[in-house]
């Protein structure tokens, strides 16, 4: 009888699976440089087991704060490979935020790039936490991950993995409060394969995948994922500054077919001079994490004609997509976020958990096998996010009468003036959309009269003089009239917080009223 470890579906034996059959087929591609499926699975199973000599064992977290390379998906599949969780950190967190999740998470490795190993000296300052150093390349005080998989893992044995074994610990970027690490297991993730796979029409054995999402995202682990089922090249671009010109010049170079961008990128890249002309191979072009205005939709359209065009949504505790929006329906259905895929099970309920009649605002509340396990050990908020048993999103939606879901607000971020619901969301969205306005926020302000009423900080363009009075009325025939910003705050820049999400606290605390 074949052992159960040796027929479960996670991504250590899809590796694995691919060594055995493509062993020379590239797996990973990075700055010219090939990593082989056999490589992938070789160093996998060798760093498991120096990981395992050094006291890692099932249930153990393990922290990386690393940059995107091969050397990334190495470590994470090695942790992986003994029943352990990868704990990704943003790299761009405060010494003190990366004490706290490795407080939090009481993980003892951290798994660090040299270029961020100076960090690992202030996070000591924080916390004694962490023992044990890991460094991908070379730090002082640290040992090296190519020293690991060079050590001869003969006599290892990987413990059996099953399934519902959590595999990562995301920790979300909180806007308000300590941020909560989402416990997602390897059926969450062939889930998201799954998802992306159809979403994608990723049918076509050739096609060649292009990353630029951080791997310390979920949008980054989740494109990875639907690779390693279906045994294709991922090309992996280095992390930085994006630059449009070099983003296109690797498509070109590395006749990539599948691509991810988020809108302001895709801004960036359809403005390049001959973009329409270049030689590309792009067959699917994707965009998320943010609202894509109709200038742009038809801008893709026009520059890359042959490419189907797909949004998708959804958020860290499902995987991360829950909906999808096809490029022939973009247009059509301007802002929505698309319908919800079939392989969760959703529903749009009042405070009361009811179900809402269409076209009415209400909650979107998730089921399924792309929804996360919990919040690593928090036992109350996982409870709050599981009243009733569904998972309670937080998005505020209206959906219509074919399907399609409109995000309205943030449930937390919706102000009530005079009785009227107030979505920031969708006051947000409006006023990004006018010539002047750079950047954009709106949050609650108590009022005497009304208890709140929406105020807007905006960032404006260069030269700009746009006065409150002068966008009142350019918002008359767009917007109802207790829906209008009572004040215009502007600032150079909005508070952001690591993931790059508009901290509102920061806005409320330095409010001038």
């Amino acid at each position: 009888m074949i052992p159960a470890a040796l027929r479960r579906n996670h991504w250590m034996n899809q590796i694995a699976g691919h060594a055995a059959m493509r062993p020379d087929a590239t797996a990973l591609r990075y700055l010219g440089a090939d990593t082989t499926w056999a490589d992938l699975h070789a160093h996998t199973t060798s760093g498991a087991a120096a990981l395992a000599r050094r006291g890692v064992g099932f249930g153990d977290r393990v922290l990386l704060l690393t940059l995107n390379s091969p050397a990334v998906i190495e470590t994470v599949m090695a942790i992986n490979t003994l029943g352990a969780m990868a704990v990704p950190i943003n790299i761009r967190l405060a010494p003190g935020e990366i004490a706290y999740i490795a407080e939090d998470a009481d993980a003892d490795v951290l798994i660090v790039d040299e270029p961020l190993a100076p960090m690992v000296a202030a996070v000591a300052q924080e916390t004694s936490r962490i023992k044990q150093v890991i460094a991908l390349g070379s730090a002082q005080g640290a040992e090296s991950w190519a020293d690991l998989i060079a050590e001869d893992p003969a006599g290892f044995e990987a413990p059996d993995v099953p399934e519902v074994t959590p595999a990562l610990i995301m920790y979300t970027s909180g806007t308000t409060g300590r941020p909560k690490g989402a416990m997602l297991d390897h059926v969450n993730l062939f889930s998201q394969s799954v998802t992306c796979i159809r979403a994608m029409e990723q049918t076509d054995e050739s096609d060649v995948a292009f990353l630029t999402a951080p791997l310390f995202h979920i949008a980054g682990l989740g494109s990875i994922a639907p690779s390693l089922v279906l045994g294709i090249p991922t090309v992996m671009h280095p992390l930085g500054a994006f630059d449009a010109a070099q983003t296109v010049d690797a498509w070109e170079k590395e006749r990539a077919t599948v691509v991810f961008n988020v809108p302001t990128q895709w801004q960036a890249i359809c403005a390049l001079p001959g973009i329409a002309e270049r030689d590309l191979a792009l067959r699917i072009i994707s965009w998320g994490a943010a609202p894509a205005p109709e200038s742009l939709l038809r801008q893709m359209s026009e520059c890359f004609p042959n490419a189907m065009n797909v949004a998708v949504f959804g958020q860290t505790e499902m995987s991360p997509i829950t909906c999808v929006l096809r490029g022939s329906d973009s247009l059509r259905k301007l802002g929505s976020v698309g319908q919800p895929i079939p392989t969760i099970q959703y529903r749009v309920v009042d405070e009361n958990m009811n179900d809402v009649a269409t076209g009415e605002v209400g909650e979107i509340i998730y089921r399924g096998p792309n929804l996360m396990q919990g919040y690593w050990r928090k036992p109350e908020a996982t409870a709050e996010a599981f009243e009733g048993g569904w998972f309670h999103s937080g998005d505020l939606v209206r959906q219509d009468d074919e399907g399609f879901v409109w995000v309205i607000d943030r449930k937390k971020d919706m102000i009530i003036s005079g009785g009227e619901n107030v979505y920031c969301a969708e006051v947000e969205n409006v006023l990004a959309s006018h010539p002047e306005i750079v950047d954009v926020a709106v949050y609650g302000r108590g009022h005497e009269k009304w208890g709140e009423v929406p105020v807007a900080a905006v960032v404006l363009a260069e030269g700009s003089s746009l006065t409150s009075e002068a966008l009142g009325d350019w918002l008359n025939e767009r917007l109802a009239r207790f829906k209008h910003p009572k004040d215009l705050i502007v600032l150079g820049e909005l508070p952001r917080n690591a993931s790059g999400k508009v901290v509102k606290g920061v806005l409320r605390e330095n409010d001038p009223s």
